[in-house]
């Protein structure tokens, strides 16, 4: 005969569609790309995706690094370490809670590549 377990209050599904970025915040994050193509400061973007973080990842040109990456930490230790902007040798230049707050209170003109 089977063992038959009763799961209650299952949070794997939960976690599953949480892999990546909700339409609420990729809308957001694509709005603010939008916004920066057409002032001529980004170029191209991808996506990457690990176990601990997703992001949105930013070029000036395609052949380099990421210039900026707006990422989502699924994991975090800290309740402000939801979203994080990290420049382009993976320091955090700002990090909150709420991705919308993270987006609009960021000056993106102000932050400039350091060759």
């Amino acid at each position: 005969m089977r063992k038959i377990k009763l799961v209650i209050n299952n949070d794997h599904k939960k976690r599953d569609r949480e892999r990546f970025f909700v339409k609420k915040e990729l809308q957001c994050i694509l709005n603010l790309y939008a916004k920066m193509v057409s002032n001529g400061s980004w170029r191209d973007y991808s996506f990457s995706s690990g176990n601990k973080e997703v992001s949105f990842n930013v070029y000036q040109r395609t052949s380099e690094k990421p210039v900026l990456r707006i990422a989502k930490n699924l994991r975090p230790s800290y309740y402000d370490e939801r979203y994080f902007i990290k420049d382009k040798d993976g320091n955090i230049i700002k990090k909150s809670e709420n991705l919308n707050y993270l987006i609009n209170k960021t000056s993106w003109n102000k932050l400039r590549v350091i060759k």
